[in-house]
């Protein structure tokens, strides 16, 4: 199983703190039952968090005229709202909310160049609540396809989700094929799209990041 690069911050400190734990436990009460159940319930543990920062192998299908799904999750809000950061008008927004069994990776959606981004400090609150977009800790991201439009994506944390990644920058041209960014531990993206799109999905459907078609412009 390939892991995302984003493991060699959280793998390591991970297992030294199951380790000493462990040893705390083992020394205290000896390897007793509890013991042995404390050391197989941190097996487990680790095997998740491991497995968690997978990476799998993804055909990225793509179309310069469609929306591509930013996030593996599932479809939890579809809506025209007056995007306040940016934009300031009616934009429809398309939310995926990634539950903490979900692939992380945040990948771009279109094909263009991204002309603005902003990393705002915020609240923690349930990612999959409507207020998260405008209240919780996010980075925006604008990218202007060629034809001249252009597709905010947010990146939001939730109640676990501590640490939002974005690798690529203002002034880098961007394919579908790229990677956005890393969220962990449970989190959401949101994307603003122009009023005249045709959205493709609906509520409580599942997407695949780079596969699943969001929207055509």
């Amino acid at each position: 199983m390939k892991l995302h690069s984003e493991w060699k911050k959280i793998v390591p400190a991970a297992a030294l703190m199951l380790l000493a734990a462990n040893l705390i436990i083992s020394g205290a009460i000896g390897i007793q039952t509890v013991g042995k159940l404390f050391l197989s319930g941190s097996v487990v543990f680790f095997g998740m968090i491991i497995w968690f920062f997978r990476d799998p192998p993804r055909k990225i299908c793509k179309a310069p005229d469609k929306v591509l799904s930013p996030a593996d999750g599932d479809i939890v809000e579809i809506m025209k709202v007056t995007e306040k950061e940016y934009f300031h008008d009616e934009r429809i927004q398309v939310s995926v909310f990634m539950s903490v069994f979900n692939v992380h990776i945040n990948r771009i959606p279109v094909e263009g160049e991204i002309i603005y981004q902003n990393h705002i400090n915020g609240r923690f609150l349930p990612a999959f609540i409507k207020r998260s977009s405008e209240l919780n800790e996010r980075c925006s991201t604008v990218i202007r396809t060629r034809s001249g439009q252009e597709i905010l994506v947010r990146q939001i944390a939730g109640i676990v989700a501590r640490r939002i990644r974005t690798f690529k920058k203002p002034g880098e041209k961007v394919t579908q094929s790229d990677e956005l960014g890393f969220i962990r531990f449970g989190s959401r993206v949101d994307i603003f799209l122009p009023v005249t799109s045709s959205v493709k999905v609906e509520h409580h459907q599942k997407s695949i990041g780079g596969q699943t078609i969001i929207a055509t412009l």
